[in-house]
């Protein structure tokens, strides 16, 4: 499907630089099939049946934003983790080190080539091998450190939180918090599932006090959800592999609410890629539990298998998350509500307001 079908025109002022004072406070349009409410996160859980499922993505996001120096030259670098590998094991002034290995984007005044380290802000904490460069532009880089904390935690020590480029500020201290969801656990992230940072603690609890069940899927975010599409036609878009999980509480709990005709809300487009990725291709409606790679690209045309409602931010045009609301929407209507959104001057992306969609027939 064509790139342009999913523009459409954003005043800039509108793109959200910092998070609502509170999570419940950001402002929810409420899409139905012939009005658009406006109303807030607060109101949420009246605003879903009664005995709804929800899913939400348990992701963390790790500090993946990396400012060094190499150390034969001095030269700046920055390196933006992407996806995490495996282990690995590096040697360095006569060492073996534990490391683990990343694919990564890289920027410098000169290319990085592999072999070449770089050592992070923090008194040698953390240090990068570039160990190759890879076809589609990205890096493999191994992470080490030389002391006795472990590569995650010197990460979380160096690292800066990996705020999108359109805010355009450096990360805060209060972007440690807010750039993560209450119920983040499984770190892997190199973005946050953004319709996840309005929820609170007391916001689930008014849900399940309704009656409602809420389960867990992990999608760490990574290249396959927020890399631009620079192709005219989303078919030959690339998408970029990304790890998810689906335990087998959530395949249990999916069947309970299949057995007394409960819908599936899904909290964010991350959580509905998970889900719809792990599909029972045998019974509509289902799930298995499983653990793995998806590049799962939804646009319009995709019949949805799992998914009834959705809760999700507003995206950036022309984007595979905008395709995949639009999948679930409708085309029309989905850009109708952007256009009733900038009209009425809602906040868009990461750190602004959200929009509640039900599954379009």
């Amino acid at each position: 499907m064509r790139r342009d079908l999913f523009n459409y025109e954003l005043p800039p002022e509108l793109v959200a630089s910092h998070p609502t004072h509170d999570r419940e406070s950001a402002r929810l349009l409420v899409v139905a099939s012939d009005k658009l409410e406006h109303r807030t996160i607060r109101d949420l859980p009246d605003l879903l049946p009664e005995g709804s499922l929800v899913i939400v993505n348990d992701t963390r996001v790790v500090r993946a934003r990396l400012l060094g120096q190499k150390l034969s030259s001095g030269g700046k670098v920055e390196i933006f983790l992407v996806r995490k590998l495996g282990p690995a094991t590096v040697s360095h002034d006569g060492r073996s080190y534990e490391a683990e290995a990343w694919q990564a984007l890289g920027k410098s005044s000169k290319p990085l080539r592999p072999g070449a380290l770089v050592a992070f802000d923090g008194g040698g904490v953390l240090f990068a091998s570039i160990d190759k460069r890879c076809i589609d532009g990205t890096l493999e880089v191994a992470l080490f450190s030389t002391t006795n904390l472990s590569v995650a935690d010197a990460i979380e020590g160096v690292g800066h939180v990996p705020l999108p480029p359109y805010v355009k500020r450096s990360d805060e201290a209060e972007d440690r918090t807010r750039y993560q969801t209450v119920y983040a656990r499984e770190p892997g992230a190199v973005a946050a599932p953004t319709a996840g940072l309005h929820l609170t603690e007391s916001l689930l609890d008014r849900m399940r006090a309704r009656g409602m069940d809420v389960a867990r899927v992990t999608l760490h975010v990574g290249l396959g959800t927020f890399q631009p599409v620079t192709v005219d036609d989303l078919d030959e878009h690339p998408m970029h592999a990304e790890t998810f999980s689906v335990p087998l509480e959530t395949e249990a709990a999916i069947a309970r609410a299949r057995a007394r005709g409960a819908d599936v809300v899904a909290i964010g487009t991350t959580s509905v890629r998970a889900l719809e990725s792990a599909a029972d291709s045998d019974r509509q409606g289902f799930v298995k539990a499983m653990h793995g790679d998806t590049r799962l690209l939804i646009q319009p045309g995709y019949r949805f298998r799992i998914v009834d409602r959705l809760l999700t931010n507003f995206h950036l045009p022309e984007s595979t998350l905008l395709a995949l609301v639009a999948a679930f929407g409708g085309l029309d209507r989905t850009l109708a509500a952007y256009r009733a959104a900038v009209d009425e001057r809602y906040r868009f992306f990461s750190y602004g307001d959200a929009m509640l969609l039900r599954r379009s027939e």
